[in-house]
């Protein structure tokens, strides 16, 4: 999913049109001798480092040995410099669209990364490849080339997939895997278990849906697992013929460790549970020392509730997102977008001596969230936000009893 340049998606266009001229120009029963020196491939590229390739990334490449031309057609190309990027992104807002780079760009720049490249040559016959390199030429015109991108239903790697498959004569049979069926959010967390705090931040946004068993092709939207579902795929023929889907597979690109290394923070460290434990420890002792000399430090419920309310109101707004998925967030329950409204009239309250009717309303929606793990799996480390916030409800509703308290 890698990002190009405008001078870039002009180069690659053009090299494309030029590949593709020879292919129009000519009727379609005279196309097969052509065709014979032409093949076509699956990419699969190798995560990076970067939060938006961790998850590796998908592309074809459309070799034609007569004439030595070379491409990739990439469907993962963005601008992240367009306006309120990162906005449209977290809202399913986000455009993408296809681009053609010469086949050593496209290597050189992954190669740059460390990053490896699989190829898997797939076993088509010179009618079936001139199918897609048309459809491919059709979806690179100016009218089709951008498409609404969605993480986990429309992406570079199940666009690539469906310009290959759904081109053939044929039907394609995924053998051996079959039977799995994962989440939404198992699936991210096979590749963000060395980077927690963007498993972390993927986990605040995903919802209950996240959490669903979904079918077999669902898990494509990974390039690795279409990569592998690939390899054990065969193709159905209309006459009960059936042969692989793939010819050969092999490595064009070794990835290079030492050109992918990146300096670690103090983050690296310093996990989401390990951080939530040391604040809960903190509150605990705070609180322990409250009661036993019956004040409240009323300025802790100020940060606390201002803390918790800012990311509340970041997953209310994603209930207007156009990912399916992120709709339904039980952890609403906590990091509730109440405590950023009500604030300032807690702290009002507790100035005078009396408590708020608000912490009935934000225990009970802390009891909520507890329940609601039954249906969805939370980002690491809230259960540790949730008995800190549950203390200080306890705690507050304990304290204001006593008409001798301090503050």
């Amino acid at each position: 999913m890698k990002h190009f340049n405008s001078f870039s998606r002009a180069l690659c266009l053009a090299a494309f049109i030029i590949m593709t001229a020879s292919v129009h120009a000519q009727n379609f029963p005279s196309q097969g001798a052509h065709m014979d020196s032409v093949e076509i491939s699956l990419l699969t590229c190798s995560p990076g480092n970067e939060v938006w390739s961790l998850y590796g990334h998908s592309a074809i490449r459309i070799q034609d040995k007569s004439n030595g031309e070379d491409v990739a057609v990439n469907y993962g190309l963005f601008d992240y410099n367009q306006k309120n990027f990162i906005i449209r992104f977290i809202f399913g807002l986000t455009d993408y669209s296809v681009g053609i780079a010469p086949f050593p760009m496209f290597l050189t720049e992954y190669a740059r990364q460390g990053r490896t490249v699989v190829q898997q040559r797939l076993n088509l016959s010179p009618e079936e490849k001139t199918y897609i390199i048309q459809a491919i030429a059709e979806n690179c015109s100016p009218a089709n080339r951008i498409y609404r991108y969605n993480y986990f239903y429309d992406n570079c790697t199940t666009r690539a997939r469906d310009m290959l498959v759904n081109h053939l004569s044929g039907k394609v049979v995924y053998v051996g895997r079959t039977n799995l069926r994962c989440s939404y959010r198992e699936m991210v967390h096979q590749w963000t278990e060395n980077h927690r705090w963007a498993r972390f931040g993927k986990d605040l946004l995903l919802g209950v849906k996240a959490d669903m068993r979904n079918d077999f092709a669902a898990r494509q939207f990974l390039p690795d697992s279409l990569r592998a579902d690939f390899e054990h795929a065969i193709v159905l023929e209309p006459t009960h013929q059936k042969h692989a889907l793939v010819d050969s597979t092999f490595e064009v690109l070794k990835g290079n460790t030492q050109n992918s290394t990146t300096e670690q923070s103090v983050w690296d460290n310093i996990s989401p549970r390990m951080l939530f434990a040391i604040l809960a420890v903190f509150i605990f002792l705070t609180t322990a020392y409250e009661c036993y000399r019956r004040k409240t430090f009323w300025l802790i419920d100020v940060i606390l509730l201002t803390l918790d309310g800012i990311p509340g109101l970041i997953l209310f707004a994603m209930i207007f997102s156009k990912h399916p998925t992120v709709s339904l967030n039980l952890q609403i329950l906590l990091l509730n977008p109440l405590s950023i409204i009500f604030v300032y009239s807690v702290a009002k309250k507790a100035a005078k001596h009396k408590y708020h009717w608000f912490w009935n309303v934000l225990g009970v929606c802390v009891i909520l969230f507890f329940i609601g793990s039954v249906f969805q799996n939370y980002a690491e480390g809230m259960n540790f936000l949730a008995l800190t916030l549950l203390v200080r409800v306890v705690a507050n509703r304990f304290i204001y009893k006593y008409p001798t308290l301090k503050t």
